[in-house]
């Protein structure tokens, strides 16, 4: 193979590479070899079937392959040749005027990734805010947990439903004096005041009593779920048959052993530990942050634009999700438009991050054990149903690409904790909001988007915050929740939200990426190069 450097500029190479004749003819013949065992024609012994016969009936599919693996196995050479660490996957062009039987002409271009000075990690100094679980805390955690546990139990004969009671009934609703499709229905039952049927349906059942009928006047929402339906005004004839009162439940020894305890100081044991653990998590988000914070000012290289492209597109591609689910996507989407060159900036900075941190990472000997792998796979494989387990499990041993793209967040807090252990660290004690201010100074308290390493590829599916099925049955289209109501006007997703997001996982670029077969096109995609 001959090897002809065209560009080497910044973190940007390209290369020409010629794949000789009988090399690819030379794949030809072992592939031949290797197919003949299995070929099958009449008047042949098996495996008898002479070498020329195989390659005319068979030899577009046999020259296709040979030429995919010569340009899989020319390139992978030239990475280890030339010592090269592809950011993204290198680009392969056949060039055109390729005849079979001719020399093959390759332009293979890529960025490297850079070489990281050394990281600077000594003097890092960080302040610890720590809050102690107040016994209120758990108090609260309690009450509000023995509140989702509250039972109803029939009213009193004549007792008028009023807000928090449970009214049950039968209804038939119409539009124009005709019962619509889906307007009908027996037993529905709904918590007065829970906001969960259309607007004006729940305060008209306030008063009634058991067996009372009733006619509703109500208007259907125009961003209805059901389009004949939007905007309209209709009447629900409705018979009151149960009216239920709510029974809170006493907090208590028998509440705790109901619950599967031994007593009720174990169960505020329990619940002060999740709220330490809740602290904690809060505690090392500031932490976290500060960190970063202290390793981007002290760090500037040059990153590979393709990288920053990728991650810039993953954190815009979630912020035109969440503009499209406010009250007004264009506006929101405006919004976005003027800090474009930011979130690029943002998008830079986290792929420096992250490659700074692998880097740390590989110095000092951070590793995800095979056990921690493991655990992460089962974890992951939970999501799906057991039939699809298995199989996520196996692309996930087979895929390289995947086993780093999940690898990556653990492998970054496991470089942050060698980082913890390195820094020093002052405590300070501060009450719940005075962390939780000191974290929203970095961050404006909105949801982070998912953003992936700069080599995940994967369809990661819909928000299921906005995508979810809610599970109504549709022959009771009075649920307001089915409409899904706009959400109150909201300003565009902030800037710092995202900055705040953490580094780029780029230890996934770390890894090869999986080997494929060159489709057999002009323009093919190279294999074996770092993610």
């Amino acid at each position: 193979m001959q090897t002809v450097e065209t560009l080497n500029e910044g973190l940007k190479r390209a290369y020409t590479l010629t794949i000789p004749a009988t090399d690819i003819s030379g794949r030809i013949d072992a592939e031949v070899k290797q197919a003949a065992p299995n070929v099958r024609l009449p008047g042949f012994r098996p495996g008898k079937v002479p070498a020329n016969l195989i390659k005319k009936l068979h030899g577009p599919a046999l020259e296709q392959e040979a030429l995919n693996s010569a340009v899989r196995d020319s390139v992978q050479a030239l990475l280890a040749e030339k010592g090269l660490r592809p950011a993204m996957q290198p680009a392969v062009e056949l060039v055109e005027g390729y005849e079979a039987g001719k020399d093959a002409e390759l332009k293979v271009s890529l960025e490297v990734l850079p070489d990281v000075p050394a990281p600077q990690i000594e003097g890092l100094k960080l302040e610890r805010l720590t809050v102690e679980p107040e016994e209120a805390q758990v108090d609260e955690q309690i009450a509000r947990f023995a509140a989702s546990q509250k039972r109803f139990e029939p009213a009193m004969e004549g007792h008028p439903a009023v807000e928090g009671d449970l009214v049950v009934m039968d209804f038939v609703g119409k539009v124009d004096g005709v019962a619509f499709e889906g307007g009908t229905g027996e037993g529905m039952s709904v918590e007065l005041g829970s906001g969960r049927l259309i607007p004006g349906f729940e305060a008209q059942l306030e008063g009634v009593k058991v067996g009372e009928e009733k006619l509703l006047n109500v208007t259907f929402p125009d961003d209805y779920n059901v389009e004949s339906l939007k905007g309209k005004p209709a009447t629900f004839e409705v018979k009151i048959t149960e009216v239920k009162v709510p029974q809170e439940a006493a907090i208590d020894e028998d509440f705790a052993k109901n619950l599967g305890l031994e007593s009720l100081e174990q169960l505020r044991g329990l619940i002060k530990g999740q709220i330490e653990q809740e602290l904690n998590g809060l505690t090392r988000t500031y932490m976290k942050r500060k960190l970063l914070d202290q390793l981007a000012s002290s760090h500037d290289f040059p990153v590979p634009p393709s990288m920053v492209e990728a991650e810039f597109g993953q954190i815009w591609s979630q912020l035109e999700h969440e503009a499209s689910h406010e009250a007004d996507p264009e506006a929101a989407r405006a919004e976005m438009e003027k800090d474009r060159e930011d979130y690029r900036k943002i998008a830079e900075r986290r792929v420096r991050l992250g490659l700074l941190l692998s880097e740390i990472g590989q110095q000092n000997g951070v590793e995800v054990s095979a056990q921690e792998m493991q655990r992460l796979a089962l974890q992951a494989a939970q999501q799906y149903n057991p039939k699809d387990r298995e199989r996520f499990l196996q692309y996930i041993q087979q895929d390289p690409m995947a086993a780093a793209q999940l690898r990556a967040p653990l492998y970054e807090d496991k470089v942050v904790d060698f980082l913890f252990g390195k820094a020093e660290i002052s405590d300070r004690a501060v009450t719940r909001e005075e962390l939780e201010a000191a974290i929203e100074a970095e961050d404006d308290g909105s949801p982070k988007p998912h953003v992936h390493g700069p080599d995940c590829n994967h369809d990661h599916g819909h928000d299921h915050a906005h995508d979810h099925d809610h599970g109504h049955d549709h022959a009771a289209p009075v649920e307001a929740e089915a409409a899904e109501k706009p959400a109150p006007k909201k300003k565009a997703p902030a800037k710092k939200k995202v900055e705040a997001a953490e580094a780029a996982p780029a230890e996934a670029a770390e890894k090869p990426a999986p080997k494929k077969k060159a489709p057999a096109k002009k323009k093919v995609e190279a294999e074996g190069g770092e993610g």
